[in-house]
């Protein structure tokens, strides 16, 4: 028996036999078939599905990385190139720091 490395399916993929598993039209042998995924997968996917659901209609935006704010950071970086200006020429003429450096 060969062994199979581990697979990391989308999340795409997991819905799709996750909803073809809930519709009950093929029994979960027939569907990890399909997909080619073992059965205990399909049952797990499904629950997961039975359980966040609900979450869909709560109106809640759902839980996601949150993603930065250009403009601040964008402003943050000016400002320490500012402040890295400003000390590099105190140092270069309080004669701390050449000019080469």
């Amino acid at each position: 028996m060969t062994k199979r490395t581990r697979r990391n399916h989308a999340s795409g993929f997991k819905a799709k036999v996750a909803l073809a598993a809930v519709k009950g039209d093929k029994t979960v042998v027939e569907i990890a078939q399909q997909y080619e995924v073992h059965p205990n997968q399909v049952t797990e996917w499904k629950r997961q599905l039975q359980e966040k659901a609900a979450d869909v209609f709560e109106g809640k935006s759902p839980v996601s990385k949150a993603e930065p704010d250009l403009k601040v950071l964008h402003a943050k970086i000016g400002q320490q190139a500012l402040e890295i200006d400003f000390l590099s020429g105190a140092l270069t003429k309080a004669g701390l720091l050449s000019a080469k450096e």
